[in-house]
């Protein structure tokens, strides 16, 4: 799974917007769709907020690791 289809589908899990998302880690609501549809991919910066925010690994939002959700690669 691509980084913007899983961040995406944990956004979608908690229930939340993506406006939300972008104001609890700090990035325009432009940037969340621009992810989640992969026409840019977060900087590591914004990579580690998301997994604090989702409370999982960087790895699992990279696709590298199994923590519930299966990578395509």
């Amino acid at each position: 799974m691509k980084i913007g289809e899983m961040i995406k589908e944990l956004r979608k899990d908690r229930n939340i917007s993506q406006a939300v998302l972008a104001k609890e880690i700090c990035v325009s609501q432009k940037a969340i769709d621009y992810w989640e549809r992969g026409v840019n991919e977060p900087k590591a910066t914004y990579i580690i907020r998301l997994a604090d925010y989702f409370e999982v690994s960087a790895d699992t939002l990279l696709g590298r690791l199994d923590d519930g959700f299966k990578s395509d690669g």
